[in-house]
């Protein structure tokens, strides 16, 4: 979707400040919003691509005055919601007030360290042919979908060439939405600066994205 997430190329926000030997967190409530945002991911209530859904699906004012964590707080309030493990109510009162429905699994102290190592792969087995080969010039479609895309707005509707391909991976503009994981080709595609950012950006300059094949089409 296009939302306040999708800023890459969008000018007047400042320089990304960094910092020397900068901190996991900075506060002890942001390791416990990432704890918990983990541990209810485990549940296998969502998706971690639905996760990403509900934090991009924020108002824009909002994503924008919230603080990283803040940011992953507020859409894990929305999933909860929306999957009736808790209400509005609930979340302002700080306290259980109706029988929230019962999840799959809970993710136990003693077996965190196990499945953060083990993660969770997408990559799936191949069912057909790759569409495009190694040095394919493609396009990206030009699209503005009101639902989860890892297209870049600012790379939509642009020419690149294909350097590397990744195999099959899950589609998360589908499985975002319930949908299916619907496996998909993915590519590295190198783009040209000046045909992402305009002729009078640095000609010296070049993009890499990793695309689903669903993205694109021959150039």
């Amino acid at each position: 979707m296009n939302g306040a997430q999708d800023l890459g190329g969008q000018m007047g926000f400042g320089p990304i400040e960094t910092e020397k030997d900068e901190l996991n967190f900075h506060a002890g409530w942001e390791e416990r919003a990432f704890a918990i945002t983990l541990a209810m991911g485990a549940t296998g209530t969502w998706t971690l691509d639905a996760s990403r859904h509900a934090r991009e699906a924020l108002h824009p004012a909002d994503y924008l005055s919230s603080s990283y964590y803040e940011i992953w707080t507020k859409g894990l309030e929305r999933l909860v919601v929306t999957h009736g493990l808790a209400t509005d109510e609930e979340l302002k009162q700080a306290k259980v007030l109706v029988p929230a429905k019962p999840i799959k699994r809970v993710l136990k102290v003693e077996d965190v360290a196990d499945v953060l190592a083990k993660g969770a792969p997408v990559d799936r087995p191949r069912q057909q042919a790759a569409r495009y080969r190694v040095g394919d010039r493609v396009h990206t479609k030009r699209m503005h979908p009101v639902t989860h895309t890892r297209l870049p707005r600012y790379a939509r509707d642009v020419a690149g060439r294909i350097e590397v391909i990744h195999g099959v991976h899950v589609f998360p503009d589908a499985n975002a939405h319930d949908k299916g994981e619907q496996p998909a080709w993915l590519y590295g595609i190198a783009f040209k600066g000046t045909d992402i950012w305009g002729p009078d950006s640095d000609p010296n300059l070049s993009l890499r994205l990793d695309l689903w094949e669903p993205y694109l089409d021959l150039a």
